[in-house]
């Protein structure tokens, strides 16, 4: 067999996979492209170039949207990242049941997020919900989670991170645990503290570990609809309204064309932020 057949044969393993990557994503990418310049239905469309985008930065609720989104993504990444190093700090510790604790912190992780939404929605009702109802019992009047318009916002970002710390957690564990022992014993011979151990060890050897939950935890911010839509469906007013929903919304309305071209917008924004965060991010890595 020549050299040229065996890079055939070779090439040949990856077609499968190359028809499937452009089936499911590239083909679906380049048709949302061409229906975002159009006015279409499920039986026509109409080209009107990018009469979309224009109405799409018209809208006069994307303001809002945008300010939501990067809040949200803002306040639910710093969260996962500084909750789930310190759980992974202490799960990788000498602790009883460290197995059990694992599994109970990865646990929220493996529920429905519209089943955590609803459920939530249920447990924060002002007057029947079950966090305000333990609240009373020592006196405090809670507040209304999802119809207060200071606050709603913030509850469910809460709610994201109860659900996400856990896998945020388990990433920084697989980095705690690559970290070579022999640089904790020598700070141990030093006579180091814990929290020089943890500052001068585990915080920067477990960089990549950190870098990776804050790229995970931005996209999936700036992303999220269905804890939006489980919740608050974007209200009291506009005030929990992200980017997605507001997509969404277009779509319930019939606004496919439009609809589309948020989805484009909300690619290419994603984009933007998250590419040049992951460059400085990868220069700031400490190698082993």
């Amino acid at each position: 067999m020549s050299l040229a057949q065996r890079k055939m044969y070779s090439y040949l393993f990856l077609l499968p996979a190359g028809i499937i990557y452009f089936v499911f994503y590239l083909l679906p990418t380049i048709m949302s492209l061409f229906f975002s310049l159009t006015r279409w239905t499920l039986t026509k469309w109409q080209f009107i170039g990018f009469e979309n985008y224009t109405m799409f930065f018209e809208e006069s609720s994307l303001r809002i949207g945008f300010r939501n989104t990067i809040i949200f993504a803002v306040v639910t990444c710093g969260l996962k990242v500084v909750l789930a190093l310190l759980l992974a700090t202490l799960l990788t510790s000498r602790i009883w049941f460290k197995d059990y604790f694992r599994s109970m912190v990865f646990f929220p992780t493996l529920l429905s997020t519209i089943a955590v939404g609803i459920a939530f929605s249920t447990m924060m009702h002002p007057t029947q919900g079950v966090i305000n109802t333990a609240l009373a019992s020592f006196g405090i009047q809670g507040p209304d989670w999802l119809g207060n318009t200071k606050i709603a916002l913030l509850s469910v970002a809460l709610i994201d991170v109860w659900k996400g710390v856990g896998i945020a957690t388990v990433i920084y564990i697989a980095g705690i645990m690559s970290i070579p022992q022999h640089y904790y014993e020598a700070l141990r011979i030093d006579g180091g503290s814990s929290f020089r151990s943890f500052w001068h060890i585990t915080l920067p050897l477990s960089r990549p570990a950190m870098n990776s939950v804050i790229i995970l935890a931005f996209i999936g911010g700036l992303r999220t609809f269905d804890l939006i839509w489980a919740t608050t469906r974007g209200g009291p007013g506009f005030s929990t309204d992200l980017i997605a929903s507001i997509i969404y919304k277009q779509y319930q309305a019939g606004f496919y064309g439009l609809a589309t071209a948020g989805n484009v917008i909300l690619f290419i924004g994603i984009s933007l932020l998250a590419f040049p965060l992951y460059m400085f991010l990868s220069r700031r890595e400490v190698d082993l």
